[in-house]
């Protein structure tokens, strides 16, 4: 019908808020039949990628030996890139190891699942291990997912050619991780203990479950991670180097 027709600028002016919407390098196959009215991407096609357990982006390192130390008042978390890899799916992945203390004392040790485009340089998350601690003793293991497992799917950790605006599940495992993140500065300046860092990365992590919580995440470039609400980076590096 006539009335239902659109002109050829609301057809441009569609596209051009589509691109601001999806992270530069991720495939939107089949995100209109899994249902993305809410703007966030949750399909990105990993199955026809070329993965490897080895690699970078501007704002992830995922090689052997590369660890991050963030600390706050009462919290230290130390995240280490493991010579470990995992299957998973079919996907060999990179074991990503955080080991989380309270006040001096072991809280929780993860092993996480990575993988990174080799075309693209997106970072795909597929699960983690959970080992939560209490007197040095393992007592749950809260959150713990794998993808293709009970309907979880990867999802998107870092973009490799990231945009303001985008908007991402990072975690897809229905009734136990629905982490997701938007991009909300590409041009932060952080100061931190280990060092004043330019050009940084800041999102806004949220969740499906609890759309409510929001929560801020740094990164700079070159190293990953560096600010975690009030966790800062005290050290970075390959360990043993």
């Amino acid at each position: 019908m006539k009335g239902n027709r659109r002109s050829i600028a609301q057809t441009l002016g569609a596209l051009v808020l589509l691109a601001l919407l999806v992270p530069a390098g991720c495939s939107l196959q089949g995100d209109e039949k899994a249902g993305k009215s809410d703007g966030w991407s949750k399909q990105f096609g990993v199955e026809k990628r070329t993965l490897s357990p080895t690699g970078k982006n501007r704002y992830f390192v995922l090689e052997p030996g590369f660890q991050i130390v963030l600390q706050g008042p009462d919290e230290k978390v130390i995240i280490t890139v493991l010579d470990e890899t995992k299957v998973i799916g079919g996907i060999v992945t990179r074991v990503l190891e955080e080991r989380e203390e309270k006040d001096g004392r072991l809280a929780e040790v993860s092993k996480n699942f990575f993988a990174v485009c080799e075309d693209t340089g997106d970072v795909f998350y597929f699960g983690e291990d959970v080992d939560d601690y209490e007197d040095g003793k393992v007592v749950r293991h809260s959150g713990q997912w794998r993808a293709y497992e009970k309907g979880a799917r990867p999802g998107l950790m870092m973009p490799g050619e990231p945009s303001v605006g985008a908007k991402y599940y990072q975690e897809i495992a229905p009734g136990k991780a629905m982490d997701r993140a938007e991009i909300v500065s590409l041009s932060e300046t952080f100061k931190t203990p280990a060092g004043t860092f330019a050009d940084c990365l800041k999102v806004e992590e949220t969740s499906g479950r609890s759309p409510g919580e929001r929560e801020y995440k740094t990164y700079a470039p070159g190293v990953g991670m560096i600010q975690d609400e009030d966790l800062l980076i005290i050290r970075y590096g390959f360990v043993g180097r």
